[in-house]
């Protein structure tokens, strides 16, 4: 446990101490969407996403990048719909919070899914409408080779940070496989590294509750992300989106998503066994409520996070407690398989 009796290493105070005073993510839309989407976001992708593709709410709702721009609202990812976007984003942040220190987040979507120059010029765009400490990109592993991971590392300097939020969701290929995803857990792990030996900061996305697995194949998964030691790990609770494809599962009967206590025990697990310098950045998932099937009774995201830290405090449990690196990052080499996790 730490000198200062934190349970878990807390993004928002390494942020604070980092700079001096709180610092906000602007998220953007710039109109990228996903290899299991197609070019108007209008096919299914993952099971558990829906087209807004976690758009940030006070963006407002996501446009089809094929619909046409109805009188004068610029087209979706383009220059004047990313410059209102950043406009708005700072406003809604300076307004609600005081904030004075921003980070540029690529959030929506897929966003290295496009051609490396395009990416460029929507980068540069971007980062020159506002003084952004630093840039921070969520995508896929099937959506990064070398090339784009020399672009993201390209914008690295002393005092600047990339981070790539890099979803996995599950070290296990079947379950993979049942989501739909689109990707294995090899092209994850080749991603990463890819990502990881030019300085790029990583943080790992993963789904607690997907569908067929236990509470063991969540703790795996967790153990395999520990022996890469990220910078960063994000940690959401299966949320059903009305317009996800998973919805239709779910009013069959066919789906059960975790309710708070057991959400709070597998965190609390996996919190023990994760190594004790990455940043714990997301306990929960934040669906909006209009568009959230279920859960429907689940605490507020600063409840939650009390929730687990008295849970943590009952167990005398801490970050890393039960943390012991398994293989060296150079030898992680999952299988591709149908039936277990990664091979060691």
């Amino acid at each position: 446990m730490s000198n200062s009796g934190a349970r878990f290493r807390n993004y928002s105070t390494y942020l604070r101490e980092k700079y001096g005073q709180p610092v906000y993510r602007v998220a953007i839309d710039a109109g990228f969407t996903c290899p299991n989407r197609g070019p108007d976001r209008g096919m299914p992708g993952c099971v558990y996403c829906d087209e807004h593709g976690a758009r940030a709410p006070y963006q407002g709702p996501a446009a089809r990048l094929n619909r046409e721009a109805a009188g004068v609202q610029p087209l979706p990812g383009s220059q004047e719909d990313i410059r209102r976007q950043v406009e708005r984003g700072i406003t809604f942040l300076k307004g609600r919070y005081g904030a004075n220190l921003y980070l540029l987040y690529f959030q929506a979507f897929s966003s290295t899914f496009a051609p490396p120059e395009r990416l460029k010029s929507i980068y540069d765009f971007t980062l020159g409408l506002a003084r952004f400490r630093e840039l921070i990109v969520s995508t896929r592993p099937d959506c990064v080779d070398e090339t784009r991971a020399g672009l993201l590392a390209s914008y690295i300097s002393p005092d600047f940070d990339v981070w790539v939020e890099l979803g996995l969701q599950s070290a296990h290929d079947r379950t993979l496989k049942r989501i739909r995803r689109g990707h294995t857990v090899a092209d994850f792990t080749r991603a990463y590294l890819e990502l990881k030996s030019r300085g790029v900061k990583l943080a790992v996305h993963l789904i607690f509750g997907l569908p067929g697995e236990r509470l063991s194949d969540m703790l795996e998964t967790v153990r395999f992300v520990a022996d890469l030691e990220p910078d960063g790990v994000k940690i959401h609770n299966l949320h059903v989106p009305t317009g996800s494809p998973l919805f239709q599962d779910y009013l069959r009967g066919e789906v059960s998503v975790p309710c708070a206590s057991r959400h709070t025990d597998a965190v609390c697990r996996a919190l023990e066994l994760l190594p004790p310098g990455t940043l714990i950045m997301r306990l929960t998932c934040d669906t909006p409520a209009a568009r959230l099937a279920s859960p429907r009774q689940f605490p507020p995201k600063t409840g939650f996070y009390a929730c687990v830290t008295r849970e943590m405090e009952s167990r005398n449990g801490w970050q890393g407690k039960h943390f012991r690196k398994r293989v060296q990052v150079d030898r992680i080499s999952p299988r591709v398989n149908g039936s277990g996790g990664p091979d060691r």
